[in-house]
């Protein structure tokens, strides 16, 4: 991983490895990824981009009236949110091109199956804890999943 250095016993920075690292992050949806390799390591992380885009949205736009629009809740403060189990990678549907399980709008009962998060090669279906309207899904098809983190909000 590290290339010739001009500093004795110093690893010169790989920049092609850094390069792949960040490829990686992108294609697997992960924020942080490091590796070692023969006593060098390299750590590649990404901030969440939402404070950025807040952050231009403020500058471009007009400013606002106090009363013109009610503050964003945060998804996992909403009391229907239905948070992750478990670490995996969320499916929408039971297998590829099969219709969701659940979209926006769809009325569903306790216990009925919201989407399937796959763990350890294990397909986990996981339940709607309350009945309601699904009014938000959160994640994509195929996305890697924190534990405790919002998938959906059901009111």
């Amino acid at each position: 991983m590290a290339r010739k250095s001009d500093t004795p016993g110093t690893p010169a920075i790989d920049h092609e490895a850094i390069r792949e690292l960040a490829k990686l992050l992108d294609e697997t949806g992960l924020t942080e990824i490091a590796v070692e390799r023969g006593g060098v390591s390299i750590r590649v992380a990404r901030h969440s981009g939402a404070a950025i885009s807040r952050g231009r949205a403020a500058e471009t736009a007009p400013p606002a009236t106090v009363a013109s629009a009610p503050l964003p809740v945060d998804p996992a403060q909403h009391p229907g949110v239905v948070a992750s189990p478990m670490v995996g990678t969320a499916y929408l549907a039971p297998e590829p091109g099969a219709r969701p399980f659940v979209e926006v709008g769809t009325v569903v009962k306790t216990g009925e199956s919201l989407m399937i998060i796959e763990a350890m090669k294990t397909m986990n279906q996981i339940p709607a804890p309350r009945p309601g309207t699904v009014i938000q899904i959160l994640v994509d098809d195929g996305q890697p999943v924190e534990y405790g983190q919002p998938l959906m909000i059901i009111e």
